[in-house]
């Protein structure tokens, strides 16, 4: 694919390596780093978070989290660590009872581990898929909170904008909310999560497999400052990521913004010149 030309420098919020052949084998894709950096040139992106993929069930994100930090040395990437619990992310009754009950086993993320990532200058935040990984028990998010980095959350139809106000949004820390809370898809989920923007000051939402071109706008136009560039990649060619952001009808300063001031704001590894 050719690569795309434009003016602006541009970081990308939402990739993912998948470090070891756990990863590839639990997601179904063998996207090398090289590939990856190869990709991101193309579409004219200059660094990058990067998360680990899912693992397989019971397995910890540890020895994951610490390859994804190794393999972004000397690269332009961002290294963010993975986290994962023992709670239900659900918000019915089964989810409930099911909480009452839910211990921690080994895999599972800790207080102690938030803490090391934290002041481990390897890694620049946390991501988390409840969906998958399920949700870390309260000692963690106090953890999480004290820490302050940024915490990026796939949200989405399972685990839609009343759970993400239930269950993280009493902890005074920045939120990141993929695919503007509507992954798969899902429109309205989108712009109910726009909604949250309105009452709480340190949401944010990347553009990850947000599709549409009215809610896109409506979320850059209504929150200029906190509309974050998110390619999706390896699943999405960054290449279309990019297109997305700069084929809306927006001026040139918001999509400077989105593209990069809004992500290094809040992630300061991404600024131009950053030391990582």
């Amino acid at each position: 694919m050719l690569g795309l030309e434009h003016d602006f420098r541009i970081v990308d919020t939402r990739a993912t390596l998948d470090p070891d052949e756990s990863s590839v084998a639990t997601h179904g894709r063998d996207i090398s780093p090289e590939r990856l950096e190869r990709e991101m040139l193309q579409a004219g992106i200059v660094r990058a978070v990067a998360s680990p993929g899912q693992r397989a069930a019971g397995r910890s994100y540890l020895r994951a989290n610490n390859a994804v930090a190794r393999l972004s040395i000397d690269r332009p990437f961002v290294a963010f660590a993975r986290l994962n619990g023992p709670r239900d992310p659900g918000t019915g009754p089964v989810s409930v009872v099911r909480n009452l009950r839910a211990e921690r086993d080994d895999h599972h993320t800790r207080p102690d581990d938030v803490e090391q990532y934290s002041y481990d200058d390897r890694f620049h935040g946390f991501t988390l898929a409840p969906h998958v990984d399920g949700l870390p028990n309260e000692d963690v998010l106090r953890r999480l909170e004290d820490a302050d980095l940024p915490l990026f959350v796939h949200a989405g139809r399972e685990f839609p904008p009343e759970a993400v106000e239930t269950e993280l949004l009493g902890y005074d820390l920045p939120l990141v909310l993929g695919s503007f809370g509507g992954y798969p898809l899902d429109a309205e989920l989108m712009n109910r999560t726009l909604d949250l923007l309105d009452d709480y000051d340190r949401v944010y939402v990347d553009t990850s497999a947000v599709r549409y071109r009215e809610v896109l706008e409506r979320g850059v136009l209504e929150h200029p400052d906190r509309v974050l560039f998110g390619s999706g990649a390896p699943d999405v060619h960054p290449n279309v990521g990019v297109m997305e952001v700069l084929t809306l009808d927006v001026s040139e300063d918001l999509m400077a913004r989105v593209l990069a001031k809004n992500p290094a704001r809040l992630v300061p590894a991404l600024a131009e010149g950053a030391d990582v």
